[in-house]
């Protein structure tokens, strides 16, 4: 394979193309993009062997950019990818890299966000289609995606997906092409399925072969913490002070979370700095400078940045928000162990997120250990071990004889012994970081919550009986019910109620009791154990905008509807637990919680590229 020492200026590409990698700090290719970009440039079919976080979307993407139409309002190239989130990521990186070319139409098609959109979007025209097999197959077989002007189809990771059991929607699809569109397949590895339908489909292909192990992954450590207890800032903050970091990346979503966190950490005496898109160049350089010297200690960063960042002081990323996908995590902790030194990961991910992170592992073969918060003792203690050592270096100073002397002033004029004084100002240096706390730990209450939930399993593991009723928050759990002053006439849903209580107040699902949801309101069992950090938290909860005023009530109809029929049965999930009673005995507007009930199908095709920016960074 050829030595990467090209640049992208000397390969065939459009200048708009040239001039967006230009703005996004990209001048050489990754070994892949080396090996492949010509070959693709050529029209050749091309199997691309290698692992993620090799730069293989860009791979493909340049090209494909490179001989667009851009009048044509059929589709002209269909990328195909094993998950929405992939195909999310890929279609952002797309739009990225074409951000220069003007009326450019990427739409992402996958299941569990609305056919009807994404339907309409193909109506108004798309130049390239990101999608997952089976919504792809769909819209094929409606007669609503045509493949009539599509020159160029597209395997992404195509042994994941082949596994995932797509091997016959794929070929299925395959086969609707053109017989002349130029068809590229990328894969980590060649088991037989993937060299079967290279052998039947791709045309005396190019084979780009760099897959070797991953450094990134293995020179860096990584950790993960589950979000519950305290809120993620703070959770960050006891993370910064208790790891021995030198400089350190924080990556989050959105640019708007780039400046909320970057001016939270900075009240509390961190050197941070925001790190986003809509930076000038010359700000972005300058911050980068900074961070090389010193000057700053803490990027919060959005991705796309962040890439291709090389400073060899950063021991640490922080994942504040996880990456929609494994390719942009490796880019990420990429960050970190650069000039040979070890580098550290640490992961926050929320319960509901636990998915990802598995397929984080499994991809990149590697596995995170699960951490516990420090406790806030030993953050202040962290705290006054600083403190002591930034004293210590002051022991000698010049100045201290004038200040001895302002000591012995204050302590006349107000009366008062040296030691109260010494206390007084200990206790105005300290800011907003406390070198002690008064008051229970909210991280102790929960860690002793979810001691409590698996002696709870364990004990009742063997009767059925008890985990129904602990569905119904019966069992060892001690019960309030709250009435929130939202309900289906606001549009909110179950998930939404659960999806708050989980992630604002950092509650699991066995701290979540029964929910019935009615028209204008919502009640709620949860423990009477919450501590006043969790209390706090609900009095201010919204859920889609609304304040939700939650109050205490003595509501208790969960189990059973009024004027149920005569002898009806529980209706019974998979598992044997008691999901109320079908039938007449339900109130007009009223909805039980049944933890099995459909997904998250937020989200909706995505489209022009003018949202560029917010799809890469969102």
């Amino acid at each position: 394979m050829q030595e990467n020492v090209i640049q992208f200026k000397e390969l065939a590409l459009k200048n708009e193309i040239l001039t967006a990698l230009d703005n996004m700090g990209f001048v050489s290719p990754t070994p892949i993009q080396a090996a492949a970009i010509p070959f693709l440039l050529e029209g050749r079919d091309a199997l691309g062997k290698a692992q993620t976080g090799t730069g293989k979307t860009a791979a493909f993407s340049l090209p494909l950019l490179n001989k667009l139409i851009m009048d044509q309002r059929k589709p002209q190239a269909i990328v195909m990818a094993p998950t929405r989130e992939l195909a999310i990521q890929v279609a952002a990186e797309i739009k990225t890299l074409g951000q220069q070319i003007v009326g450019l139409k990427v739409l992402e098609i996958y299941g569990g966000a609305s056919i009807v959109d994404q339907m309409r979007a193909l109506k108004s025209g798309a130049h390239i289609v990101v999608g997952t097999p089976g919504r792809v197959k769909d819209l094929i077989t409606r007669d609503r995606l045509h493949l009539d002007e599509c020159h160029t189809f597209i395997l992404d990771e195509a042994d994941e997906m082949l596994k995932m059991g797509f091997v016959d929607d794929v070929t299925w699809i395959m086969e609707q092409s053109p017989e002349s569109a130029q068809r590229v397949l990328f894969s980590a590895t060649m088991p037989p399925m993937v060299k079967n339908i290279v052998d039947r489909y791709l045309r005396n292909p190019a084979r780009v072969d760099v897959a070797g192990s991953n450094q990134t992954v293995a020179k860096v450590e990584q950790q993960y913490w589950v979000v519950k207890g305290v809120e993620k800032d703070e959770a960050m903050v006891r993370i910064l002070e208790t790891e021995e970091t030198d400089a350190s990346i924080v990556f989050v979503r959105t640019r708007q979370d780039t400046e909320r966190l970057a001016d939270w950490l900075s009240s509390r005496g961190f050197k941070a700095t925001a790190l986003h898109g809509d930076i000038p160049q010359s700000l972005r350089e300058r911050t980068v400078e900074h961070i090389k010297k010193g000057v700053t200690d803490i990027l919060v960063a959005t991705d796309v940045v962040a890439r291709g960042l090389d400073v060899p002081r950063i021991t640490h990323v922080f994942n504040y928000d996880i990456p929609f996908d494994v390719e942009s995590y490796i880019h990420r902790i990429g960050r970190t162990g650069r000039a040979g030194r070890k580098g550290k990961a640490i992961l926050l991910v929320r319960t509901n997120q636990i998915r990802m992170l598995r397929t984080i592992e499994r991809v990149t073969r590697s596995s995170m250990e699960e951490i516990q918060l420090p406790h806030r003792d030993k953050v202040a203690q962290a705290r006054l071990v600083q403190l002591s050592q930034e004293l210590e270096t002051e022991k000698e100073h010049k100045a201290l004889e004038k200040f001895s002397e302002l000591i012995e002033s204050l302590r006349d004029s107000l009366d008062i012994d040296t030691t109260t004084l010494a206390a007084m100002l200990l206790k105005r240096q300290q800011g907003k970081r406390p070198l002690f706390y008064v008051g229970e730990d909210p991280m102790i209450a929960e860690i002793e919550r979810e001691k409590s939930r698996r002696r709870e399993r364990r004990d009742g593991g063997n009767d059925g009986r008890n985990d129904s009723r602990r569905s119904y928050g019966q069992g060892n759990q001690d019960w309030d019910t709250y009435q929130l002053q939202v309900g289906r006439e606001q549009g909110v849903q179950v998930k939404d109620i659960v999806g708050a209580l989980a992630n604002e107040l950092g509650l699991g699902k066995n701290s979540i009791g029964a929910i019935k949801l009615a028209q204008g309101h919502t009640f709620v069992q949860l423990p009477k154990s919450m501590s006043s950090d969790v209390t706090r938290k609900l009095r201010k909860l919204r859920i889609r905008q609304k304040d939700v005023g939650a109050v205490v009530c003595d509501f208790d109809d969960f189990r059973e509807s009024r004027g149920r029929r005569e002898g009806a049965r529980p209706n019974r999930d998979s598992r044997g637990e008691g999901r109320g009673f079908r039938g007449e005995g339900r109130r007009e507007g009223e909805r039980r919680f049944d933890r099995n009930r459909g997904g998250d199908h937020r989200g909706a095709h995505r489209g022009e590229r003018g949202h560029t920016r917010r799809s890469t960074e969102a």
